[in-house]
């Protein structure tokens, strides 16, 4: 017999427990509410914890105009000691009696700051023709990952001890924080793992809003609108609503301000989102419709 599916169309704001993976949590919230549809943005692998966004309904078409956004994470490295994957859940490859001072940590920070390169673990979630690398690592394939340019617009050291240290980091989307560990460590002469990585902060999601899984109820549940106040508003008429939801190109001037090229546009019509657009030489261009 198949269960009935509910309408719902919104954004749940997970707090990720450790030791669940993120596929995990959609199974729980398929559970508790049988939504129609249901999807996550921002994948956190089973030891970090924290948000998680989770899109019901309509809010899965928006997922790619909220995942653009910067991330904010806490994290723990300790010295000491590298594993194959850049946490305590690998296997240890190498090992450093160095422990760095706080001075020298506060050093090389700089460098690690804007625009910079990194080459993600292969234990990393990114895939390789359509698997997770760390997937295929954990089977002993071979997994090359190539360099990728991101950005860290906040890097800071939180506290220290004698064998660890924390810190807090705002990062750009494809930024990974065991690789940025790695290379902190390699950069002070010794070697760490990443002991705790949570994220407090994903794009318009942030931890205070976030809710166990497990303690999630239907009152908690976020409108399609509340995650794109990023974006530019454009309020048009009955006739041209009807015509972006059918997914056709607007070529009249009915644009009463300048919008940037090629920036999602959210579209309202009598205070209801309608559909998300972006504008190229004065023609409007559908990016996804949420009504009808």
């Amino acid at each position: 017999m198949t269960s009935i599916k509910n309408d719902l169309n919104g954004w749940f704001v997970v707090d990720k427990p450790k030791n669940l993976s993120s596929g995990g949590v959609i199974g729980q919230l398929k559970f508790l509410f049988h939504p129609k549809k249901i999807g996550h943005a921002g994948t956190l692998d089973p030891l970090a914890t924290g948000v998680l966004p989770v899109a019901l309904g309509k809010a899965t078409r928006l997922i790619p105009f909220v995942m653009e956004g910067t991330k904010t994470y806490e994290f723990d490295i300790q010295w000491g000691v590298e594993t194959d994957s850049d946490d305590l859940g690998g296997t240890i490859i190498a090992s450093s009696p160095v422990r760095p001072k706080k001075q020298d940590i506060l050093k090389i920070l700089p460098q690690f700051t804007g625009n910079i390169l990194q080459t993600p673990s292969p234990y990393s979630a990114i895939k390789i023709n359509g698997k997770r690398a760390y997937e295929l690592a954990r089977q002993g394939k071979q997994v090359q990952i190539p360099v990728r340019h991101v950005i860290i617009s906040q890097l800071q050291l939180v506290k220290k001890t004698r064998m660890s240290a924390s810190f807090i980091a705002q990062v750009s989307k494809g930024t990974y924080i065991r690789t940025l560990a790695h290379d902190i460590a390699h950069a002070l002469g010794t070697v760490g793992v990443v002991t705790r990585l949570h994220r407090i902060q994903d794009g318009p999601f942030t931890i205070d809003k976030a809710v166990l899984p497990q303690n999630l109820t239907l009152e908690a549940l976020l409108p399609l609108e509340s995650v794109l106040g990023h974006l530019p508003r454009l309020d048009v008429s009955m006739t041209i609503a009807e015509r972006i939801c059918h997914g056709q190109r607007i070529k009249e001037p009915i644009l009463t301000r300048p919008f940037h090229e090629k920036i999602p546009v959210a579209v309202w019509y009598q205070e209801e989102l309608i559909a998300i657009v972006c504008i190229e030489k004065g023609v409007i261009h559908p990016l996804c419709v949420l009504k009808f």
